[in-house]
């Protein structure tokens, strides 16, 4: 897969010392025939191969051009996006917010193999694991919650696990949804507000349709019949009552007025689509994540990667062949493979059985789509399980290591994911794992070659992926509110 590249790593295999100039003098340092220094760009490090020289392309450090705009009042947009994200109004029982199974605690994410949408109660891995908590839970939502962190890169035109969500100026609103021809307008195609500001925007008018992940069930509410019927937009449709409900809410108004000043001037001027244009302002600017270890480096600071650190990224970027998907600034190609990733929970309706997923293949009906998933970006990767689209790997080296044996991974799954407790509800979870032929239809449409790695190598490549986590994820609250304008409570 050919991408950009800025850096230029090369490996010597043959060269049993490592030389380095330092201003006008030169220094051999010579240990037991093998040298190193912490600053050099080309540490060379006697690996697998035959003893020749070869080069390894790293991609281009990530600048504010490979992110979309910000574009005025955005300040006002991304402070509106903040409590909106956290309040549980936009949800049909106002009892699940959209940081609920995207929280910065848990990476972006909810912690759990699936999440526990409406009806839930409490918040990451505790999410309804109390005996009998379920019993208040339609079901569970059958894909992983994918992170959210630097979703506002211009290379994302496609999200969710199968892209069924996708920039595509062939349609009449500039994108390809399942909301067909209720989906706004994208500014792209229309720049007149109210408009969509782009896909990260879009995908924020989704998870409040869903009976199981926002919207409740349609005797609950009429959020949740709305969505029940397929009735999206115009009135009476799901963002239409939403939409009500925030211009209920004077302070709201005033928020909005203050982000959307050419078009807001009163309640009835908003939509639920200028609230999700600042969900996005939000994610887009308190999630960006671009200062890691790895990004340091690519602009020059050789001494942010550790010696093994640099030893996984070459292999990263060469024998282990994890570029080959994984490529770019992002560590993502932004297309759909099929790795056979374990298939657990409820499935997606498909097969026999009705628990299997087929992936892409349920946007293209294409037989080559059949079990692919989008390549996830690996940023902050060591913070976002639990990995797979069912997450069913809570461990991220299982994970890794399910990559260079899928067959081996599959056929010796561990039924170890991190699931909410409920016997009635996880009994037949592992119902595709657990059948023989199921599993053998998973290792055949994988298009993952078998790569030997020894331990050794298997922790270096795990170095490096800890290298592309910004610890300012691990350190940075403050993006939390302590209260929303709804006055509902932000914390279960």
């Amino acid at each position: 897969m050919a991408f950009t590249t800025r850096s230029r790593e090369w490996i010597d295999n043959s060269t049993p010392f490592y030389v380095l100039i330092l201003g006008v003098g030169v220094i051999f340092s010579i240990v037991g025939g093998v040298a190193q220094s912490a600053q050099a760009d080309s540490d060379s490090d006697r690996d697998r191969g035959s003893g020749s020289r070869r080069r390894v392309e790293l991609p281009q450090a990530l600048t504010d051009a490979d992110f979309h705009p910000t574009g005025p009042q955005f300040e006002e947009k991304v402070e509106l996006g903040r409590l909106l994200m956290f309040d549980k109004v936009l949800s049909g029982n106002r009892n699940i917010a959209c940081a609920t199974c995207h929280h910065p605690t848990t990476g972006t994410g909810d912690g759990l193999a699936l999440p526990v949408g409406e009806g839930g109660f409490g918040l990451g891995p505790a999410r309804d694991s109390n005996e009998g908590a379920l019993a208040h839970v339609e079901g569970r939502v059958p894909r992983n919650a994918p992170p959210v962190y630097n979703l506002a890169a211009r290379e994302f035109t496609a999200l969710f696990h199968d892209g069924r969500l996708a920039v595509d100026f062939s349609e009449p609103s500039g994108f390809v949804s399942p909301a067909g021809d209720q989906m706004p307008v994208g500014c792209h195609v229309d720049p007149t507000p109210p408009c969509i500001e782009n896909i990260l925007a879009a995908q924020a008018l989704f998870p409040v349709t869903s009976g199981l992940e926002m919207a409740g069930q349609p005797h609950e509410n009429a959020v949740g019949a709305a969505g029940h019927a397929g009735t999206l937009a115009g009135p009476g449709g799901v963002w239409d009552l939403l939409a009500r409900r925030l211009r209920e809410i004077p302070e709201y108004v005033e928020l909005f007025k203050a982000a959307f000043p050419a078009h807001v001037r009163r309640a009835e001027d908003v939509t639920y689509v200028d609230a999700a244009n600042a969900i996005g302002a939000f994610e887009a600017a308190t999630w960006r994540s671009d200062q890691s270890a790895f990004d340091r480096y690519l602009r020059g600071e050789k001494g942010a990667l550790s010696r093994d650190q640099k030893r996984g990224m070459r292999l990263f970027y060469g024998d282990a062949g994890c570029a080959g998907c994984h490529s770019g600034s992002l560590q993502t190609d932004q297309e759909f493979h099929a790795v056979g990733m374990p298939q657990i929970g409820p499935g997606k309706g498909d097969g026999i059985s009705g628990q299997e997923d087929f992936g892409r293949y349920r946007v293209t009906g294409r037989d080559e789509d059949l079990f692919a998933f989008r390549t996830p970006s690996l940023r902050n990767v060591t913070v976002t399980g639990p990995w797979g689209h069912a997450g069913a790997y809570s461990d991220l080296r299982k994970a890794v290591v399910h990559h260079l044996d899928v067959a081996g991974g599959l056929q010796g799954y561990g039924f170890d994911a991190r699931l909410a407790l409920d016997a009635d509800q996880t009994s037949t979870d592992y119902h595709v794992m657990q059948s023989p032929p199921l599993v053998d239809a998973l290792i055949e449409e994988s298009e993952v070659d078998p790569v030997e790695l020894s331990d050794e190598e298997v922790d270096r490549l795990m170095d490096f992926l800890f290298a592309l986590t910004d610890m300012r994820v691990l350190t940075d609250r403050s993006e939390i509110p302590f209260r929303v304008p709804s006055g509902l409570a932000v914390a279960d």
